[in-house]
């Protein structure tokens, strides 16, 4: 082994380029979080006030004694205890699970041209089923056509008034191929195409 830096090296391999990733687009959910933030201030600042008042010598509010006293009285293993909590646990877990959701799911994202500019874009659902439908139509033979767009899945339903209907849906799933591909979606959804008389 020599360390001539003249001496060939070995050709790499040719690597293509990484395709850039279009993550969905979240929503910003302002409106919930700040109604849930005002929500825990104004229970925590009740109960803030009421042990100031009992450590200041004063009697403590009536519903927190009832609390406690029902407390006091029923203990976790009463079945009303206990399918109050089941019930309280399915709800959390359904927040929180809305809460990670990305929402925003009428957008499909779209390849970004350049991913270090830093700029994403995307296209309504509604709008690309538009367009595909718009394309559909212009195949010969074509009367009618329904697109419906989906985040894996598009519906295309056409019917036709004339031609054999193997000819339409072969002339459907090349043009609809092609406008799926002009799209330009991050993760192309695949087309079903059906053609009846």
């Amino acid at each position: 082994m020599t360390d001539d830096p003249q001496a060939p090296q070995a050709p790499q391999a040719h690597r293509p380029p990484r395709a850039p990733r279009a993550h969905r687009f979240r929503s910003a959910r302002r409106v919930p979080a700040a109604l849930t933030a005002l929500a825990v201030l104004g229970v925590a600042g009740l109960f803030l006030y009421d042990l100031a008042a009992v450590r200041a010598g004063r009697p403590g509010m009536r519903w927190r004694r009832e609390l406690a006293d029902q407390l006091a009285r029923h203990t976790p293993a009463d079945l009303g205890v206990m399918l109050g909590g089941g019930a309280l646990a399915v709800a959390g877990a359904v927040l929180l699970l809305l809460a990670l959701a990305p929402g925003k799911r009428g957008i499909l994202p779209m390849l970004p041209p350049d991913q270090a500019a830093g700029v994403r874009a995307g296209l309504g659902r509604k709008d690309a089923a538009q367009v595909l439908r718009d394309r559909a139509m212009e195949v010969s033979g074509v009367r009618t056509v329904r697109v419906k767009v989906g985040r894996s899945r598009i519906g295309v339903r056409a019917t036709s008034h004339f031609r054999e209907l193997d000819e339409v849906r072969a002339d459907l799933d090349a043009v609809v191929a092609v406008g799926i591909e002009e799209l330009g979606l991050a993760h192309p959804p695949r087309p079903r195409v059906r053609v009846r008389r």
